[in-house]
């Protein structure tokens, strides 16, 4: 039987981050519809290493016959929201 390509099209969220044993800056890679996460000294790197394990993580769910989550990005809309809150003197954000 003939084998049919396709490409996949996933959602990747980039951050600014620190290295977990270095406290070197790195761009963390996350893919949301995955669960995978990767990590990469700049932005490009970052995608890269989150394409690898994209790919690796799909063709482990294929090899276990189990279903590949896809993102439908003609049907989703990303975006943020700005929400007013009173700051106390209590009141710690997380940097």
């Amino acid at each position: 039987m003939k084998q049919q390509k396709t490409v996949l099209d996933y959602r990747v969220i980039l951050r600014l981050d620190k290295s977990l044993g270095s406290k070197k800056a790195c761009y963390v890679a996350y893919c949301p519809t995955l669960g995978v996460v990767d990590d990469g000294p700049t932005p490009q790197e970052a995608l890269d290493n989150i394409q690898s394990t994209i790919a690796f993580h799909v063709e482990c769910l294929q090899k276990e016959h189990k279903e590949i989550p896809v993102d439908k990005p003609n049907e989703e809309l990303v975006t943020n929201t700005q929400v007013p809150f009173q700051v106390t003197p209590y009141t710690r954000f997380a940097v």
